[in-house]
């Protein structure tokens, strides 16, 4: 319980920086519902799938070194994990936002690309990092300070690509 609480306040808080410090609409035009939706989506899908993940991967991957160790880590969470979790996100957001399933087919072609390239300018060093240095205990923690910005990401590309969706519907 207190793994979604903190996803959720996570994927939360994401939003409203996306929302008031990237897209400046200030209180008044904040989009509650979109940020219900990003708590949702972070207490209920990422804490339970991020924190299985790490722990699956600190369990089970074992090489001859650590630094194999540490390369397949980020290999396999970077290249299995990474591009299923971005399009579940994105599914997942069209979904709760009411849209179709050719328009979340829409969403992904339109958002998964740059997402999935600014993942990879981003997390695989995170990565490298997080399981070199720090404790399994706190990797979470690492991520999650990380996560906020990232969350932001997440946040704004969703709504740039929802706002795709709806000018393809209006035209």
């Amino acid at each position: 319980m207190e793994m979604a609480t903190q996803y959720a306040g996570l994927f939360g808080t994401g939003d409203v920086l996306a929302q008031q410090a990237v897209e400046q609409k200030g209180l008044q035009d904040h989009d509650y519902n979109r940020t219900l939706r990003m708590v949702g989506f972070g207490g209920l899908a990422a804490g339970p799938a991020l924190s299985n993940w790490y722990r699956f991967l600190e369990h089970n991957v074992k090489r001859s070194t650590p630094l194999k160790t540490l390369v397949t880590k980020v290999a396999i969470d970077q290249f299995t994990f990474a591009p299923c979790f971005i399009a579940f996100f994105f599914s997942a957001q069209g979904a709760m936002e009411g849209q179709s399933l050719a328009q979340i087919k829409e969403k992904l072609q339109h958002s998964y690309p740059n997402a999935l390239m600014n993942n990879y300018k981003l997390w695989p060093a995170v990565q490298l990092a997080n399981f070199y240095f720090v404790p399994l205990q706190h990797r979470l923690l690492v991520v999650n300070l990380i996560a906020l910005g990232w969350n932001s990401y997440l946040s704004w590309a969703n709504q740039q690509s929802s706002r795709h969706i709806k000018e393809l519907q209006a035209e």
